[in-house]
């Protein structure tokens, strides 16, 4: 994907360069380049509930899936932001589909299954909106630079909760360099 073939893209992205300091369109095979393209995590919490991450990020199609085991069975979340990605083919009209643009055919899906133990499997109705993550990307950027809405149930995330979901990457990070288990608490105090 070329930025600078896209008017709104180079907009977004090329000319905010100066504004960040992050440095798009560039090989993220080249040398310096010290992106984990596989990782697995995981993490104890004092509560004593576990964790375990798996990242692949050279895949070419985008999603997760995430399991909650507890004392009355599983609950499994499927979600796939796209399925695969089109390959850059020199001459073509299209390739790779970039955030916030129409995926068409590209486009995931969303599951949600519940299985209680001893039970037959149940599919639960998940609600997406339109666009990026399910609608996660509008809802946001309303909330940031819009009208704030009201949020009963308390799902929006504060500066508290942004530190203490960027800790656990943190923590990773030092691990990856030491080879050693990191305490959270020692990096972050939250």
């Amino acid at each position: 994907m070329h930025l600078e073939d896209s008017s709104v893209l180079g907009a977004l992205y090329l000319d905010a360069e100066s504004e960040d300091g992050y440095h798009r369109d560039q090989n993220v095979f080249g040398p310096g380049v010290s992106i984990e393209d596989d990782m697995a995590v995981l993490v104890r919490y004092a509560t004593g509930a576990t964790l375990t991450y798996h990242l692949t990020a050279y895949s070419p199609w985008e999603g997760y899936r995430i399991a909650f085991n507890g004392s009355e069975g599983r609950l499994e979340l499927l979600v796939e932001e796209s399925t695969w990605t089109r390959p850059l083919v020199p001459g073509a009209t299209s390739g790779p589909v970039p955030h916030g643009t129409e995926v068409a055919d590209t486009a995931g899906r969303t599951e949600l299954t519940l299985r209680r133990f001893w039970e037959k499997p149940r599919e639960i109705e998940v609600a997406t909106g339109e666009g990026g993550h399910g609608g996660g990307d509008a809802r946001m950027l309303e909330d940031i630079f819009g009208t704030r809405v009201p949020d009963p149930l308390h799902r929006a995330a504060g500066a508290v909760d942004g530190a203490s979901s960027l800790v656990t990457g943190l923590a990773a990070n030092r691990s990856f360099e030491t080879g050693l288990p990191v305490r959270t608490r020692d990096l972050l105090e939250v």
